[in-house]
């Protein structure tokens, strides 16, 4: 047992194996088994799920849906239907729900669980997560992959690395040993960028980062620093958090022929900022600071923002902000996307360990 522990939590990982692409077969037996992916079948289409027949042929999540098809040209591309996505995962958070209230999901296909107290009474967590994933497979049709063990790195460490349909228990006497053998790449939070600059100061495992002083981490990091030093030990004190208080709200939109002239960016906007104004509307959230962003063809990238001393809620007041942040953003180069936020909430309840959490881990593709 690790020594900065006197008591060790008991923290799954759950993680829903190819969740939409799932729900799709699960629903339309002719989908069984065969390649699919749920997304958009246009020329700016993106892949949002791949079945795991799909993926055998390389494609995954995020990747262009003309790609996709490339890769595997009997590939099946179903439309999303996130109203039945979200209705599943309420049913999942339903199972979890019987064994303990301390539930933080990810998205609508994961979650952590900490079970050191149950509603069960179990001592085992590879036994609650073995029961939930049966439950899951019984009563839903679908599977399941968990990660077991003393803190919220390795238990997502852990979910991934039977995947599909598996469960990985990291004990804490081996904890160190499993450290050691990870990729950096492996490790929740580095990126394809810091894994670069990891490999530049000669880190390509876990044991080389045990190696590197918290001092030197820092220097070249920043807050990051302490974290990937804590990693390396297996050290990761953030708890299962419940509920939190939202920081931001956007949307965007990747448009299917790229636009330039003033007119059609003046009405997509306009139509963006009516898009906004509905999301802020269904969960209530109040900022003061409007973010324009704006991808051009090349896949250049802007962002533009503007704050006020209140609340921006009504069209009346972010329609004219929009427009300002929009000034000249066409040119010779025509635009792939616009998208826009709300940000600075009038009130911040959160704990300091959510804000460098949201700042360096992302959430899943």
């Amino acid at each position: 047992m690790p020594r900065h522990f006197s008591m060790v939590r008991k923290i799954i990982h759950i993680d829903m194996d190819a969740f939409f692409a799932s729900v799709e077969q699960r629903d339309n037996p002719e989908l069984r088994g065969k390649a699919i992916a749920v997304g958009y079948d246009g020329p700016r289409g993106v892949v949002s799920t791949a079945s795991y027949e799909a993926r055998r042929y390389g494609v995954h999540s995020a990747m262009a849906m003309s790609k996709a098809k490339r890769l595997c040209p009997h590939l099946i591309v179903v439309n999303s239907h996130f109203e039945r996505y979200k209705e599943v995962s309420r049913q999942v958070r339903d199972i979890f729900s019987d064994y303990t209230d301390l539930i933080e999901p990810l998205s609508l296909d994961e979650a952590y669980l900490d079970v050191t107290e149950n509603k069960k009474g179990m001592d085992l967590a590879v036994d609650i997560a073995t029961e939930i994933r049966q439950r899951i497979r019984s009563e839903l049709h679908l599977t399941a992959s968990a990660g077991v063990s003393y803190n919220k790195f390795l238990a997502k460490i852990a979910s991934d690395y039977r995947k599909p349909d598996g469960l990985c228990v990291i004990h804490p006497d081996r904890a160190f040993d499993f450290i050691s053998k990870l990729r950096i790449e492996q490790f929740w939070g580095v990126g394809p960028k810091t894994a670069e600059r990891l490999h530049h100061i000669g880190v390509f495992t876990g044991a080389d980062l045990r190696q590197l002083s918290e001092k030197h981490l820092c220097e070249h990091f920043g807050k990051l620093g302490p974290v990937l030093y804590g990693f390396a030990r297996g050290i990761d004190h953030r708890p299962v958090v419940t509920e939190w208080e939202r920081k931001s709200l956007g949307c965007e939109h990747t448009f299917e022929t790229d636009i330039k002239s003033s007119s059609a960016i003046a009405i997509e906007v306009y139509h963006t900022v009516l898009q906004l104004l509905e999301r802020r509307e269904k969960v209530a959230f109040e900022g003061r600071t409007l973010t324009l962003k704006v991808k051009y063809a090349d896949f250049t990238q802007i962002t533009r923002s503007m704050s006020a001393d209140h609340a921006l809620t009504t069209k009346e007041q972010i329609l004219p902000m929009a427009k300002a942040l929009s000034q000249d953003i066409g040119g010779e180069q025509p635009i792939r996307l616009i998208g826009l936020s709300l940000s600075n909430p009038i009130d911040i309840h959160e704990a300091p360990i959510l804000e460098w959490v949201e700042q360096w881990l992302p959430f899943k593709e």
